[in-house]
């Protein structure tokens, strides 16, 4: 049981490790797209997010300028692509519409303001 504890906790440091790594990669691309939208102005972008603007380069470095190319032009394709969209939910004033036409009698209100039911 022992042995099958410290497996999964391997596993489990493995796929944190992984996720990290990803994590970190998909920062530094985000840096690096930041920066060259904003004309690669370091220190506009560290005003803007409070970051020093030598950690920005810092983070930006590793990153290929066609890689961020590649990153901008696949948001704006994303950007210009129409939402799906979804079909909605009927209002409460169709639902009660629907009601009343089934032959199920709908509420009706009292003088007082409270529903009661029509008999």
């Amino acid at each position: 049981m022992a042995a099958t504890n410290a497996l999964s906790a391997r596993e489990a440091a493995v796929n944190a490790a992984k996720a990290k790594e990803e994590a970190d990669a998909t920062a530094r691309e985000a840096t690096a797209v930041v920066l060259r939208l904003f004309g690669n102005d370091a220190e506009l972008v560290s005003e803007l997010l409070g970051v020093p603007a030598e950690e920005l380069e810092r983070e930006a470095k590793p990153v290929t300028a066609a890689r961020a190319k590649e990153i901008i032009e696949s948001l704006r394709a994303r950007a210009e692509r129409p939402r799906p969209t979804r079909a909605r939910k009927p209002r409460a004033d169709a639902a009660e519409a629907a009601s009343s036409a089934s032959g199920i009698p709908a509420p009706v209100g009292t003088a007082d303001g409270s529903r009661a039911d029509a008999s």
